[in-house]
């Protein structure tokens, strides 16, 4: 008999109150002393100003050395300041690049080698310090995952370490810290988060546990998506987004993701797309090519997004889940086409290899993909 595991962060507050709920929380820990681990883009917008207000007459430090597509050296860099400071706890306050640095950080600093060691699955030994995620986007789910995906810019690859000790302690989620958050980064997160909930639906993992998630994170995205892109103020779709987002992060944390992240992994990791586009870019694609092994799941797919879709078989339905993508992504202004970034044809062979050995996420997809299919998949996203 088969054992599922459903792993989340150890506590969820969510709410537009939620961020409030820090001063409580720290204590709890035993955190005295946390660096506060963000982006100096979120401290000159006042955002990270919210989460200092709720440390009351404690001590803290600020790293705010976090990028998009962070690389290995700003973990390096930022567990030298936690080291140096004396610190006892993380806040990782930002959109996944920030959570995941927090994240990577938690595992690193009490590790004795070198930081490459800890890639891959459970290469963390041990829990590190307390860890509290705050996401101030509404997409990558990672302040309830167990995953921190970094830029191995030698390489040209990203690369994740995945480990249950990186699970945040606390995860607080609140409408109100997305507000700040740029439109353009609102359609790529968003997408991002779209893409986790449908590869998790699809995943050979999947369960109904994370089924109902993913469904329930898919019927709002389609919904939310555009309206909090048209309007960013609007706080009823930003707090159904970062719902969203958040179901997305636990449908997929624990089913998994496959060829869309595998595919977008050398994409990214070559030629700097961020995550979410790199993914939108892909989705459709990806989408059309492993129908034939999962057309009944495409069509309920299909039905989510809001398609119309009584009357149809499982095929046509299906066919409709993938113009409904490729809309949604063209309603948000994702551009279209891998060339539109500068990316060369001729790299697409290398990237096609680099792609087909990511098994730790192709082995989740429904259909099996060789470097050859991934290739086509490519040229048909160029």
């Amino acid at each position: 008999m088969s054992v599922a595991a459903f792993k989340i962060a150890n506590k969820l507050l969510t709410g537009q109150g939620a961020v409030e709920q820090l001063a409580s929380e720290l204590p709890r820990l035993k955190i005295e002393n946390p660096l506060i681990v963000t982006d100096a883009i979120l401290i000159k917008s006042g955002t990270v100003e919210h989460v200092l207000k709720q440390l009351g007459e404690r001590a803290y430090g600020i790293f705010d050395g976090v990028e998009p597509e962070p690389e290995i050296a700003i973990v390096e860099a930022c567990a030298k300041v936690y080291r140096a400071g004396g610190h006892d706890g993380l806040i990782g306050v930002g959109g996944g690049s920030a959570i995941d640095i927090a994240k990577a950080v938690a595992g690193y600093v009490g590790h004795d080698g070198a930081l490459e060691e800890l890639f891959g699955v459970d290469q963390v030994k041990r829990k590190g310090p307390p860890l509290i995620a705050i996401p101030t986007t509404a997409g990558t789910g990672s302040e309830v995952t167990n995953v921190s995906i970094l830029s191995d810019k030698k390489a040209q690859l990203k690369k994740g370490i995945v480990s249950d000790y990186l699970l945040p302690d606390v995860a607080l989620v609140s409408p109100l810290m997305t507000l700040t958050c740029p439109r353009s980064v609102t359609a790529a997160s968003g997408v991002d988060a779209l893409v986790h909930a449908v590869e998790s639906y699809l995943s050979v993992n999947a369960s109904p546990i994370t089924d109902a998630l993913a469904i329930g994170a898919i019927k709002l995205i389609a919904k939310a998506l555009p309206k909090a892109y048209a309007n960013p103020a609007d706080l009823a779709a930003r707090e159904d987004m970062a719902t969203a987002s958040l179901m997305a992060g636990m449908a997929f944390g624990n089913a998994g993701v496959g060829a869309v992240h595998a595919l977008a992994y050398p994409l990214g990791g070559r030629f700097n797309i961020a995550h979410g586009i790199s993914n939108a870019l892909l989705l459709p694609y990806v989408m059309a090519w492993n129908k034939l092994a999962c057309v009944e799941r495409m069509a309920e797919i299909a039905t989510a997004m809001g398609v119309q879709t009584h009357g149809l078989s499982d095929k046509a339905a299906a066919d409709l889940a993938v113009e409904a993508m490729a809309e949604l992504c063209a309603s948000v202004d994702i551009p279209k086409g891998m060339r539109s970034f500068g990316v060369p044809e001729e790299a697409i062979p290398t990237m096609a290899e680099e792609a087909s050995k990511i098994d730790r996420l192709m082995r989740n997809n429904p259909r099996r993909l060789t470097a050859g299919d991934i290739e086509q998949i490519y040229r048909a996203a160029y």
